[in-house]
């Protein structure tokens, strides 16, 4: 099958689906000769923050010398972004040929692998061939069941912060959530988490239950902004950091800690050209010349932070938003986290079995007083414009425009600035 083929496949009703269980993706698994086995793994879960963590973890591996996957989830345009080696994506054709390889095992085999098994068995397949020094891994939906919990022996786990999201599977409490992540660690092992985390306490105890090392990260990296450069300061040195958010501070700690480890385990690691180069869109993107901001705030903590954020990169400023979810997200509570009485709001209608219309959305946020259908001149305006809500909103969103275009490397060449194949320049 092509790609185009192979992306109906995965979307259709039969594999686009949540069904988490860790029988199928050890089965297949176990028929492709548990490739997962064959690589140093850092495995990430958590509520927000482990994208951010895993692209900054993989840039620095990948600047010191190591070749690198990178496993992440959602995309924002194309499937290809999930799977990097080197921040390279794997390609449409390689891509397509693993997919079909493993869904036609598992049709043999009568397993009935979810779109997101197929992406695992197909990330940690693509590794193993190409003979990654690591692969930094991340969770897609809590952590005990999620597919990629198949690792059995992590360099080390990560769990970065911890609220309520996807209550529906994981509970409706930070204990429940915590529990479920706490899932990836793994007996002899070491979890790194920060001793703020709110579900502290449970991941410390099954850590102790399992038999694993925990290694708290504190809190004690500032980020600063000097003459429109972002800085990271760590152990009194300022580092280029070209990531926006107060989140950061939570997320370096995470970061220099496996980094850290690692060193003691003996590898050679130098963080400065990884800091400096790193990129993760849609994670408060800002592209200055049409004063708009992008940013994947899906959930209550992930509002809050994009609120904050706000207030101190842009103070007393007027804001026009250009929101969108599906229904599964808490979005009364991300309104009244968010919004202003004072902003703009745009409601954009995308396509996506739960996405949210505009109809259903006003009706349910009655309090939201200035919001509107989006329109396509909200772009002109020369106020701040922040593009947020959920991940397929904003790559439906980006698609939809046709005048931007993806920058960086083709999917099989390099480059050695260390820099990511997958930025944005837009003509909007």
């Amino acid at each position: 099958m092509n790609y185009k083929n192979i992306i109906k496949l995965l979307t259709s009703t039969s594999k686009f689906q949540i069904n988490l269980g860790l029988e199928r993706i050890s089965g297949i698994m176990k028929l492709l000769g548990n490739p997962q086995e064959k690589i140093k793994i850092i495995h990430v879960a958590g509520t927000n923050g482990k994208g951010s963590v895993c692209a900054v973890l993989a840039n620095i591996l990948k600047c010191s010398g190591y070749r690198t996957g990178l496993y992440t989830s959602p995309h924002l345009i194309e499937y290809t972004e999930r799977i990097k080696i080197n921040n390279i994506k794997i390609s449409k054709d390689i891509f397509s040929k693993l997919t079909e390889q493993i869904c036609k095992i598992a049709d043999e085999n009568n397993i009935n692998l979810t779109e997101f098994e197929i992406l695992t068995a197909c990330a940690f397949k693509y590794f193993a061939d190409n003979n990654v020094d690591f692969a930094v891994i991340e969770t897609g939906l809590g952590g005990r069941f999620d597919a990629t919990n198949i690792v059995q022996n992590p360099v080390c786990s990560i769990i970065t912060s911890i609220s309520l999201d996807h209550t529906d599977r994981l509970g409706n409490t930070i204990e429940k959530i915590a529990f479920e992540k706490a899932g990836i660690i793994k007996q002899n092992s070491t979890v790194i988490v920060s001793e703020f985390n709110a579900g502290y306490e449970i991941i410390k105890n099954h850590a102790l239950k399992v038999c694993a090392g925990i290694l708290s990260a504190k809190n004690n990296i500032n980020t600063t902004m000097e003459n429109g450069i972002n800085y990271a300061v760590i152990n009194n040195k300022k580092y280029e950091f070209p990531l926006l958010g107060l989140y950061q501070e939570e997320n370096l700690p995470l970061v220099i800690s496996a980094i850290d480890l690692l060193r003691k385990k003996g590898y050679k690691i130098s963080i400065e050209k990884g800091l400096k180069t790193v990129e993760w869109n849609a994670r408060l993107q800002y592209i200055k010349e049409k004063n708009l901001l992008i940013d994947g705030a899906h959930n209550p903590s992930a509002a809050m932070e994009l609120k904050k954020s706000l207030n101190c990169y842009f103070p007393g400023q007027k804001k026009i938003f250009i929101y969108g979810t599906i229904s599964t997200k808490d979005y009364i509570s991300i309104a009244k986290t968010l919004f202003s009485e004072d902003d703009e709001i745009y409601y954009y209608e995308f396509k996506h079995n739960n996405a949210v219309s505009f109809e259903e959305y006003t009706k349910n946020v009655p309090f939201l007083k200035n919001i509107k259908p989006y329109n396509t001149e909200v772009l002109q305006k020369m106020e701040l414009k922040i593009l947020t809500g959920s991940f397929y909103m904003i790559g439906e969103f980006i698609k939809s425009q046709g005048n931007f275009v993806l920058q960086g490397r083709s999917d099989n060449t390099e480059k050695s600035d260390g820099g990511s194949n997958f930025c944005f320049s837009y003509s909007l």
